[in-house]
């Protein structure tokens, strides 16, 4: 038998479509889990904590993106918790933001592969000679990528030359999403809008990095001042907000960089109230709840597994809220979001716009 011939149009004909989490209420499976055992146990706990995190209106929530959510399918369910005030910032990896969820704001998307990662009808190389790129089961057009890569090049070469924190150019990419495709769904347009600031620690790890490789090549050729990534002052921005924040509180999908990010503002925020004639340590509360769900765990000695009791002994994350739930992300984070969403905690909380904190500094400049 003659093994099929695809062609680019048929790999790329079923987009992943973005669970709601508002459309089902998964209230009475956590309430079930609660009685079980293993990831089902973890999970309701963890599902407790956060709603308590929401209850607590006096916490501010910082959300934690790694690996690849939103092409699995999780862009929505993010947005949700945006759009009701059930997160006040995000940290994330680049291909969430960029390479991922803005590129969806541009009107591309992602797509279904066909078959399984274990015996696919299309093997890699094939997939590179047709410009396809694949995240294990999903297909990405490489053309529309490219695309992407031109789009942010062009937001770097709209700007002032300058050092920019990533929250200042994901802001400015959340702008030019609401001025040329406003009616496509990205966090990246939402959190622009509500004022829910992003930091990307490792900014050029993603198409962001491509379009200011572009941006910069061509500045200098020109011997024209450019745009830079500010990675300093990303950490002295989410730093400045735990200290208007005082209470925290940590959801985290993942582990890696963002999760050490968010938990070292709580030491950072020491530093700098012991430098302003502060209390000495202890003066600035660790996160006051933390949720991690991640596949990693400890044994390798990796930071994505790393406890979150451990995180105590840093002077990060209190124990008294914290659980850890070891489990696949796409699997179990829509049930715990549902969950908060139907509980309604989040009805008291107000928008705390901490981007706004800033606005000023790029005028500044």
């Amino acid at each position: 038998m003659t093994a099929k011939t695809w062609t680019k149009a048929e790999l790329l004909s079923r987009p992943v479509e973005h669970v709601d989490v508002t459309a089902f209420d998964a209230r009475p499976v956590i309430d079930a889990y609660r009685s079980m055992a293993f990831s089902a146990r973890t999970l309701a706990q963890a599902a407790d904590v956060y709603d308590r995190m929401l209850a607590d209106t006096g916490c501010a929530v910082v959300l934690t993106l790694a690996g690849s959510l939103v092409s699995a399918g999780l862009k929505k369910a993010i947005i949700t918790l945006v759009r009701h005030n059930m997160v006040d910032a995000i940290v994330s990896t680049g291909a969430n933001v960029v390479d991922q969820d803005f590129f969806e704001g541009l009107g591309y998307r992602h797509y279904i592969a066909p078959g399984s990662p274990e015996a696919p009808p299309v093997d890699d190389r094939t997939l590179r000679d047709l410009m396809i790129d694949r995240i294990y089961d999903t297909y990405i057009d490489e053309d529309e990528l490219r695309a992407c890569d031109d789009a942010t090049r062009r937001i770097f070469d709209s700007l002032e030359p300058g050092a920019y924190s990533s929250r200042e150019l994901i802001d400015a990419m959340g702008a030019h999403l609401a001025e040329h495709h406003g009616g496509n769904e990205s966090f990246v347009l939402e959190c622009h809008r509500r004022r829910v600031p992003i930091f990307c620690p490792a900014f050029s790890d993603c198409s962001a990095g491509f379009g200011i490789v572009l941006h910069q090549t061509e500045r200098a050729a020109a011997g024209r001042p450019m745009v830079t990534f500010d990675s300093g002052r990303d950490f002295r921005e989410l730093t400045d907000i735990k200290l208007a924040a005082g209470d925290t509180g940590l959801l985290m999908l993942g582990g890696g960089v963002p999760k050490n990010f968010a938990q070292d503002i709580v030491v950072a925020a020491e530093l700098l109230d012991e430098a302003r004639g502060g209390s000495a340590r202890g003066g600035i509360a660790m996160h006051k709840y933390a949720v991690q769900i991640t596949v990693a765990d400890s044994r390798d000695g990796a930071l994505s597994g790393s406890t979150l009791r451990e995180a105590c002994s840093w002077g990060k994350v209190d124990v008294v809220h914290e659980q850890m739930v070891y489990g696949e992300i796409a699997s179990l984070f829509p049930i715990l979001a549902s969950d908060a969403y139907h509980r309604g905690s989040w009805r008291k909380r107000t928008a705390r716009k901490f981007a706004d904190l800033f606005a000023g500094v790029q005028s500044a400049r």
